[in-house]
């Protein structure tokens, strides 16, 4: 029998939902533990959601990354940003009327991937009449846009000194609210310590500030007359993600979006800025100790400290049981910088044939650094020397990012591929249609032309459109099933951050669940912006030093995160009016329907999207199933041109629970994204 349930909208807010695991290939595996699936359903695969992180609006450095100050290797140069220098983030101070000066270096630094550093000379530390204030001379960093501490929360100091002359030198190492000028700072903490080491070493300690401040300042005095050398400033919270140093609010809501793979670290970024090779990301700088990575110019006109590097985000992907898809360039520049993106203008590089060894080198040293054996590979040894001895278990690796299609990037690209898939057969390579991939463009026929004559596993495709293409258009139900090529959608995204935005991806996604036959990975891009440092519109998940501001997109990314399976069914939900066979959602229809089966949880999940206007009503038939007890229903509704920013969050999840009734009817309101689980 028939029951209408009439939806209801409760603002019931949430921000962190159970972890689950799945399998990470298509075709899936089958264990004794697995449900067998009900009549009816298309395997597909169950790894459509993951992420792709990319170093961009400021994601790593000041965002992801979770160290306080900025530039502490003094590395900042014009190349990067104009005006931007070693002392970048940094000012002198000389409290007390102390006198001294701070002089750049480049001599005898601490490593050649590090060269600059900051010999502080002190001239007179004393009491100037009769004042009876801090005294000292060196240096202060406000970190980003200032530094937030909380009261009680312990910070771990850290940076490398060197006294090459005369006794241990006292240096103060302070939190302080500024008071403005003229006025002494308010102390919220202060360590001493003494350096007597003629030799780069690294000092510790651990700074407690009594009061939480939003904008502290972090001060480095010396106390006595002479030469110090300094460089490698830290300030790091010490209670970060599992304790990987990575800020822990910004994980978390990673890890409540349930990916399945993370992409990293671009994007554009894999190429480098558009200056030539000489800064393009070479993963082998960005492992080690972190005072012997290399910082390079970020594409989007900033810095990367590489604090944030490969083993970092390999172990990420390890904390959020995410398989990692690392993306190595492939000896060709990204053409996008024709200034369209904000980047400057260039055309497409390449790297000379006599010299692309050294590219193959990358890819199969990453490999051996990912899953090798410590006792037989060195680059193996350098991960187990970092920590983590056992492997990573890398199955994916993508090379190249959104290249133009061009002869010179088939050569190349067919040089890597070649090699990499000879030495290590069961790596997937994923690669690239390259940028704007919708039929008729040539990168699209040309790129899978390239993929079918590689017989390629994966292929890469971006598009960023209004939120008109994503309501009425259904690229992959028309993309042949006998190709061996799967798709990566691995850059997408409605051109804004409304909730008719999120809907249209939400819409679009629903399609592509009945599509995951042929698809079989989507990640939304980019994921992160700094709040005054965004480069790019929209973003999925917004911050400053101490909020997350969670768009529309991201709560629907959430629910398809959740609710990944194995087998798809078109036939459970059908709309009053439509055909008999119709299976929404398709072209220009504003309303559609998913139900996807987990057979290795048991779980099995309702999805309706309602873009349009009117309610509509749908009838549900789930007695092929044998639903249990209850359903939890989540729902996403709202005024179409709400969006969640800094100044309001209207749009948030409700969740309710309802009987689990295996025939029923729903009105779904318009502009309402719902999902049903049931444990079966």
């Amino acid at each position: 029998m028939h029951k209408t349930q009439k939806l209801t909208i409760m603002k019931i807010r949430f921000f962190s939902l159970l972890l689950t695991t799945f399998a990470f290939s298509l075709p899936f595996t089958v264990s004794a533990k697995d449900l067998k699936p009900a009549k009816g359903g298309k395997a597909i695969s169950d790894e459509l959601i993951g992420i792709f992180f990319e170093d961009i609006s400021y994601a790593a450095d000041g965002g992801l990354y979770a160290e306080l100050v900025q530039n502490g290797s003094f590395e900042f140069n014009p190349s990067e940003r104009d005006g931007w220098g070693p002392s970048t983030a940094w000012k002198s101070i000389r409290p007390g009327h102390s006198l001294g000066y701070a002089e750049i270096r480049m001599d005898g630094g601490i490593h050649p991937n590090n060269p600059t550093y900051m010999r502080l000379h002190t001239e007179r530390v004393k009491e100037y009449y009769d004042y009876k204030g801090w005294k000292g001379f060196g240096l202060q960093n406000d970190g980003f846009d200032g530094i937030s501490v909380k009261g009680g929360a312990k910070y771990n100091f850290s940076a490398f000194m060197r006294n090459t002359e005369g006794d241990a030198k006292l240096v103060r190492i302070a939190l302080v609210e500024p008071q403005g000028r003229g006025k002494d700072p308010k102390l919220l903490d202060e360590a001493y310590i003494d350096v007597n080491s003629k030799d780069w070493h690294r000092f510790e300690t651990v700074l407690t500030p009594d009061s939480s401040c939003q904008k502290a300042a972090l001060q480095i005095l010396c106390m006595q007359p002479g030469d110090l050398d300094v460089d490698m400033f830290s300030l790091m919270p010490e209670d970060t993600y599992k304790g990987h140093g990575l800020r822990k609010d910004m994980v978390q809501a990673l890890a409540n979006l349930q990916p399945k793979f993370m992409r990293f670290p671009g994007g554009c970024v894999v190429h480098g800025g558009g200056d030539g090779f000489w800064d393009t990301y070479r993963w082998k700088t960005t492992v080690g100790p972190k005072e012997e990575r290399k910082g390079l110019k970020n594409t989007w006109g900033y810095h990367q400290s590489m604090g944030l590097g490969y083993y970092e985000y390999f172990q990420l992907c390890e904390d959020l049981n995410m398989q990692p898809l690392p993306i190595l360039p492939c000896g060709v520049s990204c053409q996008g910088t024709n200034g369209g993106w904000g980047m400057k203008g260039q055309a497409q590089d390449v790297v000379p044939m006599s010299e692309m060894d050294e590219w193959v080198s990358e890819a199969l040293d990453l490999i051996e650094w990912a899953n090798g054996d410590p006792a037989t590979s060195k680059w193996a040894r350098m991960r187990a020397d970092a920590g983590h001895p056992a492997p990573f278990g890398l199955k994916y690796l993508g090379l190249g990012n959104e290249e133009k299609i061009t002869p010179e990037f088939n050569e190349r690209f067919k040089y890597i591929y070649e090699r990499v898939t000879k030495a290590y057969p069961d790596i997937i390579i994923v690669g690239t249609a390259g940028p704007g991939s919708h039929p008729g463009n040539p990168d699209l026929e040309n790129g899978w032309k390239l993929a079918t004559e590689l017989g390629m596993p994966v292929i890469d495709e971006h598009y960023y459109e209004p939120n008109k293409y994503f309501l009425n258009k259904r690229q992959y139900d028309s993309y042949p099933r006998d190709r061996k090529t799967k798709v990566y959608l691995g850059e997408y995204a409605a051109k804004d951050k409304k909730l008719i935005d999120a809907l249209a991806e939400g819409l679009y996604l629903l399609h592509v669940e009945r599509n995951g036959d042929v698809v079989s990975m989507t990640s939304y891009a980019p994921l992160f912006a700094r709040r005054g440092n965004t480069s790019w519109n929209p973003d999925l998940i917004y911050f400053d030093n101490d909020r997350l501001y969670l768009t529309c997109s991201y709560y629907v990314q959430q629910m398809f995160g959740q609710s990944a399976g194995q087998y798809y069914y078109g036939d459970c939900v059908k709309f009053e009016g439509d055909a008999p066979d119709a299976v929404q959602p398709m072209e220009n229809v504003h309303y559609g329907q998913s139900v996807i089966l987990n057979v290795k949880t048991h779980k099995l999940y309702v999805k309706i999207c309602n873009a349009s206007s009117e309610t509509k009503k749908a009838n549900i038939d789930l007695s092929r199933f044998g639903v249990k007890k209850e359903a939890v229903v989540t729902t996403l509704s709202g005024n179409p041109e709400d969006e969640n920013n800094y100044d309001a969050q209207p749009i948030t999840p409700s969740i309710q629970t309802m009987k689990a009734n295996k025939k029923f009817s729903v009105e779904v309101p318009p502009y309402t994204f719902v999902m049903y689980e049931y444990q079966l």
